[in-house]
């Protein structure tokens, strides 16, 4: 059996991901096999904290008139529904699991408390974190290199629907350039959409690594931990 070359991981799956075909809202078969992967990580003695986007149930604001403010914590509350339908995927498979929030509403959830956080991973519990940062004008992505620096991970495993960092869209450019290494600076000069330069900014500060790759096929999560080489490593 493949062995982990991590200790610690920090998982950021999109919403988009957990849609699967149907673009929007949440397809159960997607969303089992994601946890199935991450259930084959968790037995490997690999602590996971894990990031979830909202963008399957809302993206930005409805209209110019809307407040961002306003819409952003819109967006909060639907990290929350895509973070307790996870857990209780975990639960099924038998996975210990804590749903932390940025934004406090206990009946639900945990509030976020980094030595919690840190505590349940170091007893093999998956730990969700929702509502993004907790503020408004910061995205789930910076939420991501927040709290993988916060709880000490040795990497950002970025899935995404798209298998590797390109110099441009590959599903418009058959021609575009894929990158096995690149540098944080040159994401962020290049303007490629990794991550948005906020959390590249973060992640290069604190020496952050990033493997992004695409999660159209699960089993890249359990490849990635045993350091197989797919995807783009951002470093």
């Amino acid at each position: 059996m493949a062995e982990a070359i991590y200790k610690r991981v920090l998982i950021k799956v999109s919403g988009e991901a957990l849609a699967g075909e149907k673009k929007t809202g949440l397809d159960e078969g997607t969303i089992s096999k994601v946890v199935e992967n991450i259930k084959k990580i968790v037995d490997m003695g690999v602590q996971v904290g894990l990031v979830v986007g909202g963008g399957n149930f809302w993206r930005g604001r409805s209209s110019e008139k809307m407040d961002k403010t306003r819409a952003d914590h819109m967006g909060m509350l639907a990290t929350v529904m895509n973070a307790l339908a996870l857990a209780d995927a975990f639960e099924q498979l038998g996975v210990p699991v804590r749903v932390q929030t940025a934004i406090e509403m206990r009946q639900i959830a945990e509030p976020y408390i980094r030595n919690r956080a840190i505590r349940h991973m170091e007893k093999g519990r998956v730990v969700i974190f929702g509502c993004g940062t907790g503020n408004p004008f910061f995205t789930t992505d910076t939420a991501a290199a927040l709290r993988a620096v916060e709880t000490d991970a040795d990497i950002i495993l970025l899935a995404k629907n798209i298998d590797a960092v390109y110099d441009s869209d590959p599903h418009k450019n058959p021609d575009a350039k894929r990158f096995d290494r690149i540098t944080y600076k040159e994401v962020i000069t290049r303007g490629l959409g990794v991550m948005d330069s906020t959390a590249t900014s973060l992640c290069m500060d604190n020496q952050m690594p990033i493997l992004v790759f695409g999660i159209k096929d699960p089993e890249n999560i359990v490849k990635a931990v045993c350091g197989e080489k797919i995807g783009t490593i951002v470093e």
